[in-house]
């Protein structure tokens, strides 16, 4: 049968071109996200920066280490420790110790992230002065790179400063030197030093205490935001596993679909081999051998396009800073062997249904003039559609019994959809003709006969609409689900800030350190205002003896916490929070009021707290509360003010003005803390319908010229039957509109229904805000959809009708 196999390929090169096509790019897919996530799995260990020519760093306690029968837990510190003065004194007997501090700097025309530093620390960089010479006074400053010059004076929120000398910038931040006194002012705590001293020496001399003796690539700990290499490659892989997974659905569904149609097309033709004595099992196996044929070159074609697609993928997450700048696709072998492989094996697999039922046509197909689609679904197809539905439904119903905020994370709200959308598609053949006949209702009522052909030709052809509305159905149901679940749990987070916010205005710093005690002082001497200063903390929890879980905490004195916010309650009261008491939320291993949990504070003290009240789970960022006491070295950065009875607003805001800050009223407040999609998430969502969109295009485009060639006699008949060219290409696009109508309605029922899932696990969760559909886009999506599928329709079908009706009448099929 391979003989065979080879003259048919020949012959409906249209077809096997199609099927080359989606193959060739879903491996290309699938190559290009492997190579890129075995890149993020094996990267490099950053080096020191700042540090690079320091011989030891000493830095205070920044980890809780708690430990378990099992091994250790660790969690960061939310306020690292200084080091002891004790240490310090016995380090200095060893040689000289140099105090480290690094303090945000806001300047006019000068970088968003400017960071204050002592000058003598710049020699452990190593930073040389390239003009001007170094600080002496308190209002002079060194800068890195050239955005001001020796001899300029410049504003800035620690006050005016000369810049008096500049050094080369080293590429990992924009510093600002002061002297070693005039540092010490502005920012008094230091966690960590640099000793000049032997390093066997130094660590004998901190031998028992809770500090780390930092040397070599350890260094790197001491810099700002150490982890920030691997958070953004944990985030990569994240972002590229999701990526993948998605891209693997799209690319075996989009392939199983078009092998599967290219089958389907050819009825008659294996009619007429069962006619000629050929035996169901050399059909499959005709099919096989074709399969193979188209497979291997293909997944051939689509491992040497992923290496090539890789490095622009590479490329584009480290210009959109998503990746370390020393990012790049390293030499693995595996992304393409599994590519390759997975492909060949779903052009298979593709084909294993649609070979059977080619398998049992009989000898009478081959007498058939209608292409009417009798029965469009079989026995496999009604049971696994059904199945993975119910799947659906029942893994829904028990995640909204047990754990409702299971549904709020990411990998839940990605992968579910791909469920739905499997299911709908085994079972879209059942929804073609009525859709179709809907859809197409008004059109068939206009006057002439172009609109009931359209709607007759797209029922009559299910297996052909559902094949064409797959690509359509994917992209939209994607697109409504990922983007419809972000916009709707940022709206819900929005919902709970505006109905906790009880307060007329919020007072924010002017820079990141937070308010300073004189300001706060200022602040709460405003005459008709009620101020709470709260300060951002946090607590840790041993849960189940083995999981060291960190929460997010706000300390707030009682009295002015309950006439500033209306916390969402379960029980309990605020107004019985004090030193020795914490209100925690329903996620909570304890949360019944009265309890006591041991609790580890910000700076890593241990300490046994009474549960005061319990608020509910939320969008889950309902963190804890607890009183200044409990928040240690935690600087206020947010100030809520209420009114009292009888004060004018507008008096109060200008007061509040005057004393510091930058002062919102609530309405502006809750637009500014609007939760927005973070910057992973929305280039990983980006990537990902970014691909879904491309591929599914091609496919459309691919499937519609695969569709509409294997039509032509229909169009010769049309035009021997009194039809002008340009009606039977109307008929066509519009054909093609009413295919992309019923894939973008499909979608659109997937995207619905995941979203009712989420909407429903929001409300058990106590939160009540609308669901966000993402019309724009999915207008969009549809739109391009349906550009492509009316080009890729009537291009072929325009080129085919420039032959004689009568000859393309003739043509063998």
């Amino acid at each position: 049968m391979l003989s065979v196999a080879l003259r048919t390929l020949r012959t409906r090169w249209v077809t096997f071109v199609g099927s080359f096509v989606a193959l060739s790019l879903g491996v290309a897919l699938l190559a290009v996200m492997g190579l890129a996530l075995a890149s993020s799995l094996d990267a490099p260990e950053r080096q020191p920066e700042r540090f690079a020519a320091a011989p030891v760093v000493v830095q205070g306690q920044d980890t809780l280490t708690v430990p378990i029968p099992i091994g250790d837990r660790t969690q960061k510190l939310a306020t690292p420790r200084a080091v002891p003065e004790e240490t310090v004194a016995k380090l200095r007997r060893l040689g000289t110790v140099v105090a480290d501090r690094s303090f945000p700097v806001r300047a006019a025309k000068g970088p968003g992230d400017l960071v204050g530093h002592p000058w003598s620390t710049a020699a452990f960089a190593p930073y040389e002065i390239d003009g001007g010479r170094a600080p002496r006074a308190a209002g002079e400053v060194v800068v890195t790179g050239d955005w001001a010059r020796p001899g300029q004076r410049v504003p800035t929120d620690r006050g005016t400063v000369t810049v008096v000398g500049t050094v080369a910038s080293r590429g990992f931040e924009d510093a600002v030197f002061y002297t070693d006194a005039r540092a010490a002012e502005l920012s008094p705590k230091s966690t960590q030093s640099v000793v000049e001293a032997d390093t066997a020496e130094v660590r004998a001399a901190v031998g028992g205490q809770n500090v780390q003796v930092l040397t070599g690539a350890d260094r790197r700990f001491a810099d700002a935001d150490p982890d920030r290499d691997g958070e953004a490659l944990t985030a990569m892989n994240a972002m590229f596993g999701t990526a993948g997974g998605v891209t693997a659905f799209v690319s075996v569904f989009v392939v199983a679909s078009t092998f599967a149609f290219a089958v389907a097309q050819r009825r008659r033709e294996f009619g007429l081999l069962r006619t000629a004595g050929a035996t169901p099992g050399q059909i499959r196996r005709m099919v096989f051998s074709e399969a193979l044929v188209v497979g291997v070159p293909a997944s051939a074609a689509g491992c040497v396009l992923g290496a090539y697609g890789a490095p622009t993928l590479a490329a584009w997450v480290v210009d959109g800073g998503l990746a370390p700048s020393w990012f790049t696709i390293g030499d693995f072998s595996w992304p393409y062997h599994l590519a390759f492989w997975t492909g060949l094996l779903v052009a298979l697999l593709g084909v294993i249904a649609a070979s059977w039922r080619a398998g049992r046509t009989g000898p009478a197909q081959a007498l058939r003039e209608a292409s009417v689609d009798t029965k469009a679904m079989t026995w496999g197809r009604w049971l696994s559609g059904a199945g993975l539905l119910l799947t659906a439904a029942v893994t829904l119903g028990l995640a909204l019994a047990s754990d409702p905020g299971e549904l709020l994370h990411r990998k839940t709200y990605v992968s579910r959809p791909m469920l739905l959308i499997t299911a709908v598609a085994l079972l879209a053949p059942i929804l073609v003709r009525p859709l179709t006949r809907l859809i197409a209702w008004l059109p068939a009522q206009l006057p002439g006969a172009g609109g009931m052909l359209v709607r007759e030709n797209a029922a009559a052809g299910i297996r052909r609409t559902a094949a064409v509305a797959a690509p359509v159905l994917v992209t939209v149901a994607l697109a409504g689900s990922l983007l419809g679940a972000t916009a709707t749990l940022n709206e819900a987070k929005a919902t709970e800030t505006r109905e906790q916010t009880t307060a007329s205005f919020v007072v924010t710093p002017a820079g990141d350190a937070g308010f300073d005690a004189a300001t706060v002082r200022r602040l709460q001497a405003v005459k008709g205002a009620v101020v709470s200063p709260t300060s951002s903390s946090a607590v840790y929890v041993l849960e189940d003896g083995v999981a060291l879980i960190k929460s997010e905490a706000r300390a707030a004195e009682t009295g002015s916490l309950t006439a500033t916010v209306h916390l969402p309650l379960a029980s309990g009261k605020v107004s019985d929070l004090d030193d020795g008491a914490i209100i925690v939320n329903e996620e909570w291993e304890k949360h019944t009021v009265g309890q006591h949990v041991d609790v580890w504070l910000g700076d890593g003290t241990r300490k046994s707290l009474r549960i005061a009240a319990v608020m509910t789970t939320g969008t889950g960022d309902n963190g804890a509360y607890v009183t200044p006491a409990n928040a240690p070295g935690a600087s206020v950065d947010r100030v809520d003010v209420a009114l009292t009875d009888g004060a004018d607003p507008s008096a109060v805001a200008a007061a509040l003005t005057r004393a510091g800050g930058h002062v919102l009223t609530k309405a502006q407040w809750v637009r500014a803390s609007y939760p927005e999609t973070d910057r992973t998430t929305r280039y990983g969502f980006m990537l990902v319908l970014g691909i879904a969109l491309l591929y599914t295009g091609i496919s459309l485009a691919n499937t519609m010229v695969m569709a509409t060639s294997d039509r032509v006699r229909d169009l010769a008949v049309l035009r021997l039957a009194g039809a002008t060219q340009w009606q039977v290409l109307r008929w066509v696009a519009g054909e093609a509109l009413m295919v992309v109508a019923v894939g973008g309605v499909l979608g659109l029922l997937v995207a619905g229904l995941n979203l009712a899932g989420l909407w429903s696990a929001l409300g058990l969760l106590s939160v009540w805000s609308p669901v966000q559909m993402p019309w724009a886009e999915l207008g969009a999506t549809v739109g391009a959809c349906a550009v492509l599928a009316v080009v890729f329709s009537v291009a072929p079908a325009a080129l085919a009708m420039r032959r004689r009706a009568v000859e393309l009448a003739g043509l063998r099929e």
